[in-house]
């Protein structure tokens, strides 16, 4: 079925509405109030991230099946991660994600954005270097590709698997090397493409 004009104006109009309402009753009540966040997430449309069977709930408080073995965070999520990442204007990023939406978060408000999925980060060979590493997952390790890809005191921020619970986490490149700290217990999806390796066992 074709929708007609004034039916796609109104699906429009109906998720601007349900935005607004995330940003106030997601975002705001949760303690995030900077307002280069809001503004971001308040200019980028949500939906256009997700299949079309589920752009109506793309606002929704959970996250959001992308393919079979991954999803879109919650919005606070992801909202929390910039917070905790504080992206700068000469920051150079690297955002890793089965979606453009973190991209088009943090593209604005940066110097540059280079965004590979999951499966590519695990071959990653980019000449350049990052100042920023934003996962938008859980993880159970970092890759020493990936870790490699970052600059002398870069920031990474991720979620993290950590016996079995999903945190954000943090840390920094300090003479090449990079330990995450946990922070704030999320509910963040999964990258199976991160999975520790597996320990022999006797």
């Amino acid at each position: 079925m074709t929708l007609s004009a004034p039916a796609i104006l109104s699906q429009h109009d109906d998720l601007g509405i349900a935005r607004r309402a995330m940003i106030d009753s997601q975002l705001r009540v949760s303690g995030i109030n900077q307002d280069w966040l809001l503004t971001a997430i308040a200019r980028v449309p949500r939906e256009d991230y997700v299949p079309a069977s589920a752009r109506g709930h793309a606002y929704i408080d959970r996250a959001i099946p992308l393919d079979r073995e991954h999803a879109l965070p919650a919005p606070l999520v992801q909202a929390l991660l910039l917070a905790e990442a504080e992206p700068q204007p000469a920051d150079t990023v690297l955002v890793i994600s089965q979606s453009g939406y973190l991209s088009a978060l943090v593209e604005p408000l940066v110097q540059s954005v280079e965004t590979v999925d999951a499966a590519g980060a695990l071959t990653l060979q980019s000449k350049a270097r990052f100042s920023l590493i934003l996962i938008d997952g859980a993880i159970e390790a970092l890759p020493g590709n990936v870790a490699g890809a970052l600059l002398e005191q870069g920031r990474v921020v991720t979620g993290l698997v950590l016996r079995g619970v999903t945190r954000l986490a943090a840390g920094s490149n300090s003479r090449g090397a990079v330990e995450l700290t946990p922070l704030a217990e999320l509910g963040i999806p999964v990258l199976g493409e991160f999975a520790a390796p597996k320990a022999w066992s006797f």
